[in-house]
């Protein structure tokens, strides 16, 4: 069963920065796509950011220029970089291999005003 362990989060001030971390098991890492999501308060998911098995990423653009996101293949693991922190950033954020259905338990960012 693949799992999906999610770190980093905590309160932060408008402007701020976070590093996520999202550690994966049992998974061929590095044949999968990986990708971060979030999740506000009454709102759907959405995504924000993937890194493909060739290390070319996109991003949400309401995230572009702000946040980064980088994977680790030896370890299992994506990173999100999150620079200049907004209010509206507030979520919980979750990782995701491509085509597989499976979530861990997030993280949640705050960002303060």
């Amino acid at each position: 069963q693949v799992q999906l362990v999610e770190s980093g989060g905590g309160l932060v001030q408008a402007g701020g920065s976070l590093r996520l971390t999202c550690t994966a098991s049992n998974l061929i890492f590095s044949s999968y796509t990986m990708a971060w999501y979030r999740q506000a308060p009454g709102k759907q998911r959405e995504f924000v950011a993937r890194v493909n098995t060739y290390d070319i990423t996109m991003y949400a653009d309401s995230v572009k220029g702000r946040f980064t996101i980088s994977r680790h293949n030896a370890l299992s693991t994506v990173y999100l970089q999150m620079n200049s922190l907004k209010p509206e950033d507030t979520a919980v954020y979750y990782c995701n291999p491509s085509g597989i259905d499976i979530w861990g338990q997030g993280t949640q960012v705050t960002v303060s005003s």
